[in-house]
């Protein structure tokens, strides 16, 4: 029987349920069957959605380039990001995979007017009060490694964090870090 589960992927924590490192995992979190994995990963330094399941078709569909779906990432910057870089970062921005040059497709940026509601996190962001920081929302149809990271650093201004907010029409909504709900299915767009 295929299980869904969406959870709210903690700061910090390694996107399996097993650790070679000594770093804490998702199995320090979640219980769920030993069949249900990851589909898709955050980074150590990235919290919010990821989606644990046991259908094969799911992470078939979510993997693969030709189905495109979107990922909304909330994400806080270092300094007043400028509309230059915000047009920098929609257009595309040259960035390495692999080691080689990639210029990341078009995508929607936009600047958060006041900070979105967003759980505090543990270690809280440095403080510098002679620094500012923004708040922007970055919603893409591929996925690069540290692709968000690279792209904001390219265009001025590097990530300072980084929130997984939604995949596809599925949102963390309701979910608090280290937080999980079950679903019937999953619904695939």
């Amino acid at each position: 029987m295929p299980l869904y589960f969406i959870v709210y992927k903690p700061f910090n924590v390694l996107s399996q349920f097993t650790s070679q490192e000594g770093k804490p995992t998702l199995k320090d979190f979640f219980s769920v069957p030993p069949d249900v994995y990851p589909v898709g990963r955050l980074d150590f330094d990235s919290e919010g959605l990821l989606l644990l399941t046991n259908d094969k078709q799911v992470n078939h569909r979510l993997l693969d380039p030709k189905f495109s779906h979107q990922r909304e990432y909330w994400v806080q910057v270092d300094g007043q990001i400028d509309d230059n870089a915000l047009q920098h970062l929609r257009t595309g921005v040259t960035i390495k995979v692999d080691g080689k040059p990639y210029t990341t497709r078009k995508c929607q940026v936009d600047r958060f007017d006041t900070e979105p509601p967003v759980p505090v996190r543990h270690p809280p962001i440095r403080y510098r009060a002679d620094i500012p920081t923004s708040w922007i929302k970055i919603i893409l149809q591929e996925g690069k490694n540290r692709q968000v990271r690279k792209m904001t650093a390219g265009a001025g201004f590097p990530t300072l964090r980084l929130i997984r907010h939604r995949i596809g029409q599925i949102t963390l909504d309701g979910l608090e870090p280290g937080g999980m709900r079950e679903m019937t299915n999953f619904p695939l767009k």
